[in-house]
């Protein structure tokens, strides 16, 4: 018959083998609380998204290849 000895003064391997023996999964749940974002606040990315569509739909689309030949240091 095995004596019981406490968990406090067992070594760390018995502990994690312990503690690992009495740990479940959540299976398909994932236990991260998630919240609805408010559509009346701010949301840069989303400006952000709605320019760059205009940008596309109206052709006025900065082009970086232009501007660095225009501007070359010498």
């Amino acid at each position: 018959m095995k004596k019981y000895v406490s968990l406090d003064k067992r070594s760390k391997k018995a502990q994690k083998e312990y503690y690992s023996e009495r740990r479940v999964t959540w299976g398909e749940l994932n236990p991260v609380t998630r919240s609805v974002p408010s559509e009346k606040g701010y949301n840069r990315k989303k400006d952000k998204q709605e320019m760059r569509r205009a940008d596309i739909r109206s052709g006025d689309g900065f082009e970086v290849s232009s501007f660095f030949i225009t501007f070359k240091i010498k």
